[in-house]
């Protein structure tokens, strides 16, 4: 096997590494935007609705891909219950929120929705998060 051979050998793990060092999994470095709301419901200890509305400083959560189990980015909402997370490659993603529960062991429950973004500079609105408080 001579010099043509590894040339050849070179050339093609060059264009393999090429190729796969162009494809970017989901996260940051993108140009697409996902926007959402938090809203709350809070009961009081017999279950009465005493209040609604949309909620501040509420932590919502991103975890960038279908795979992972924790997430990736964080964001407390803003004094009218919005979030927003920016510059996301194409990709699939799922934001959650945690809401009271009085049936769940722990005490809380994730609220999510998964979305997947397609294009370039895309602006996603998801469906308000209604949570318990």
């Amino acid at each position: 096997m001579g010099k043509p051979y590894q040339l050849f050998v070179a050339l093609f793990l060059f264009i393999s590494l090429g190729f796969y060092g162009c494809s970017k999994p989901e996260g940051e470095g993108g140009t697409s935007v996902v926007y959402g709301k938090v809203y709350a419901y809070n009961y009081n200890a017999a279950g009465v609705l005493l209040d609604e509305y949309y909620l501040e400083d509420e932590d919502v959560f991103i975890i960038y891909g279908d795979e992972d189990n924790y997430y990736d980015d964080s964001y407390k909402t803003t004094f009218d219950g919005s979030f927003r997370f920016q510059y996301l490659t194409k990709g699939t993603y799922t934001v959650f929120v945690y809401s009271d529960c009085n049936s769940c062991p722990s005490g809380t429950e994730a609220i999510s929705q998964t979305f997947e973004i397609t294009s370039n500079n895309q602006d996603i609105v998801l469906d308000d998060f209604e949570i318990r408080k």
